[in-house]
């Protein structure tokens, strides 16, 4: 049976960028950085949760044509790349407030919802993020 996702994907058309965006303003850590064949195979994580990495995939060979791998980039920059992480956090208004010094651009404010305090932004390459602050469950 399965037990556990170990690595999500997303794609970015930089990956030294994305490096620093995740890691210097998101707070990741990288696990791994090697050349992967044609592929630079870039992990990062979150050091709270080492056991769920997000690999940041540059499109290209081997796995998409010049041509593919073009569209597919064009796709991620205008948010439909279907590129979607989400996180949690113990509170909402405090990790807003850090991601802003940090220079996150963050275009929504912590919002009130039927299931906690939430906010979104995205990447610089259009990936879509949604932090929230989950409320606890109600008791019957």
């Amino acid at each position: 049976m399965l037990n556990t996702i170990s690595i999500t994907q997303i794609f970015v058309p930089d990956q030294d960028a994305a490096l620093h965006f995740y890691v210097d303003q998101l707070g990741f850590e990288v696990q791994t950085d090697m050349a992967f064949g044609p592929m630079r195979f870039l992990t990062v994580a979150l050091p709270s949760d080492p056991g769920h990495a997000v690999l940041l995939e540059k499109p290209g060979p081997p796995g998409y044509s010049e041509e593919t791998a073009a569209q597919v980039r064009d796709l991620v920059s205008k948010g439909a790349g279907g590129g979607h992480l989400f996180f949690t956090t113990t509170d909402a208004h405090r990790t807003h407030a850090e991601l802003k010094e940090r220079g996150v651009e963050l275009p929504d404010e912590p919002t009130e919802q039927p299931y906690g305090i939430d906010f979104g932004f995205r990447d610089p390459f259009g990936n879509h993020i949604r932090v929230a602050q989950m409320a606890a469950a109600p008791t019957p």
